[in-house]
């Protein structure tokens, strides 16, 4: 039996190779059909803004790997609802696959039902 896998992603994309090896570990593991979900937190909310440059600060976007989220059979996609506040970003521009979690408590139920948790 496979254990399910949460990936919480805690970086900005631009603060160094921390989003894009959470993004990752969360496509090989949907490559192999494992039980896995994403979850981003606090700076890691930046990764779900629209019209990033990445270039401009010598990283590579990470826009196109969350696209193919789905294509690896990747659908549990979360953002928390405190972190996308704080940073002004509105949840009516996210993309329609990411469900924000309104509080501590819900982010805590989402994280028990994981076999194993990872923090990047």
């Amino acid at each position: 039996m496979s254990k399910s896998l949460l990936i919480i992603s805690r970086q900005a994309p631009w603060s160094g190779p921390g989003a894009r090896e959470a993004l990752d570990i969360v496509l090989a593991a949907g490559a192999f059909d494992l039980p896995v979900a994403l979850l981003f937190l606090d700076d890691g909310v930046f990764q779900l803004q629209a019209g990033q440059t990445a270039g401009a600060v010598q990283q590579k976007d990470v826009t196109a790997n969350l696209k193919a989220l789905p294509m690896f059979g990747v659908e549990e996609l979360y953002a928390c609802g405190h972190s996308l506040q704080q940073r002004g970003i509105c949840t009516a521009t996210l993309d329609e696959a990411i469900e924000p979690l309104a509080s501590g408590a819900d982010i805590a139920a989402l994280i028990a039902r994981y076999d194993q948790v990872i923090t990047i």
